[in-house]
């Protein structure tokens, strides 16, 4: 599975910035696909995920009521819309892929695709 994660940028705080995520198949009718983060000198981070059947989702407690995860089987891809940005945001976001997987995999090594990250930059 190859996924591509594209969307980052410098943004101000309070503002939105959307991400996505293309997969070169058709990953959604049996992948769970999640958005991680890493800021410098921290562990990779669960943002949050959805589900390979229906749309339920998931989301980290840093980021819940402030981000949107979101999915597009037509186009193969899937969104992260951050509203309410905090310089804590900051980090390089992935994307992340798993076959019959949970949206509650919250440890980043309970996912095996994943594509090359994008940087996010929140200034205050």
């Amino acid at each position: 599975v190859q996924l591509q994660a594209f969307g980052g940028g410098l943004v101000q705080t309070g503002g939105s910035l959307r991400l996505s995520c293309a997969a070169w198949e058709d990953t959604f009718s049996t992948y769970a696909l999640g958005w991680f983060r890493q800021a410098p000198g921290k562990e990779r981070e669960f943002v949050a995920a959805v589900g390979w059947a229906g749309d339920s989702t998931n989301y980290g407690d840093p980021v819940n009521g402030r981000f949107t995860i979101s999915k597009d089987s037509a186009k193969n891809t899937v969104y992260l819309q951050m509203n309410g940005l905090k310089p804590e945001d900051t980090a390089v976001y992935y994307c992340a892929a798993e076959r019959y997987g949970s949206i509650r995999y919250y440890r980043w090594d309970r996912w095996d695709y994943w594509g090359q990250g994008t940087l996010v930059t929140v200034s205050s």
